[in-house]
């Protein structure tokens, strides 16, 4: 989740679902080379995050040894903190582990939006270092989205305080707060975070914000939660789009797959991107979350 949108980051007897299973995009191999010629044009844009995407859904295609070839270079030209943690965290991603010193050297500084970046891009890629630096950012309850980051990467490794803390945030009063607990409850989150979902999703006004709390009832396999994705896919807002085709991809639903691949055509870059993404992975056995 990009830092421009972070300081605005199953069950029968609940009424649940399990993900619905219609036909996958499988066995269209020029469904699969539209998808990534659309990455690899992101890749080589203008729009630095679109880019990142495009970048993490190639490595997740098993196009790693591209996109190290493509962001080598830019690493070490790279002056800005908060585009070095995109470009290392996608070179982790891609297979280059060595990168995660340099997450770990902006963490250590004193810019808070570079922090985010780096606390958010460690938590992507599951590393922590010895974790001294992230459980300090944890306890920093004044600096939002710094602490839900840094509690994300350590929930991720197991820190089970970690994530007491981001169910705290999930049912607290601070809106963005709210946002990023239910971005990483999408992924490391169960079905006993739905009603809290549920209930935020009700009362935030806010589209983009209220599509996070969407996105995590989808991955968690809630039904309105899905048919919210839906109903985003098609959202005057370019960001609400691609934040319900990233969700579309990792709640595995390939129902939604005609709605995915029309949004290869979006105005939007990073809206083309996510779709991609979406396509590929449902393309793929699911991984756990």
């Amino acid at each position: 989740m990009n830092r421009q949108v972070s300081v605005l980051v199953l069950l029968t007897s609940l009424g649940l679902t399990t993900p619905v299973r219609a036909e996958a995009p499988e066995g269209k191999p020029e469904l699969r080379r539209r998808c990534l010629d659309v990455l690899r044009q992101a890749l080589k844009g203008d729009e630095f995050w679109p880019a990142m995407h495009a970048a993490e859904a190639l490595t997740q295609a098993g196009q790693g040894a591209e996109v190290r070839t493509a962001l080598a270079d830019r690493l070490t030209t790279e002056r800005d903190a908060r585009k070095r943690c995109g470009l290392a965290r996608e070179l982790v991603r891609a297979g280059d582990r060595t990168r995660v010193a340099v997450l770990l050297e902006i963490l250590g500084k004193s810019e808070l939006d570079a922090q985010v970046h780096a606390a958010e891009s460690l938590y992507k890629v599951a590393e922590i270092g010895d974790g001294q630096m992230l459980r300090k950012a944890m306890g920093q309850d004044d600096k939002v989205a710094l602490q839900m980051m840094a509690a994300s990467a350590l929930a991720r490794r197991g820190n089970r305080q970690a994530l007491v803390l981001i169910r705290k945030r999930l049912a607290g009063n601070d809106a963005e707060g709210k946002m990023l607990a239910a971005y990483v409850l999408a992924r490391l989150g169960d079905e006993t975070d739905i009603p809290t979902l549920r209930e935020n999703a009700r009362r935030e006004e806010d589209p983009l914000r209220r599509s996070f709390a969407h996105y995590a009832l989808a991955c968690l396999g809630d039904k309105a939660g899905r048919e919210a994705i839906k109903r985003n896919l098609a959202s005057a807002n370019p960001e609400v789009r691609a934040y319900a085709a990233e969700a579309a991809g990792v709640s595995r639903a390939t129902d939604l797959a005609d709605r995915l691949t029309r949004l290869l055509d979006d105005k939007a870059v990073d809206v083309r991107v996510r779709a991609a993404q979406a396509l590929l992975s449902l393309t793929q056995p699911a991984t756990p979350r």
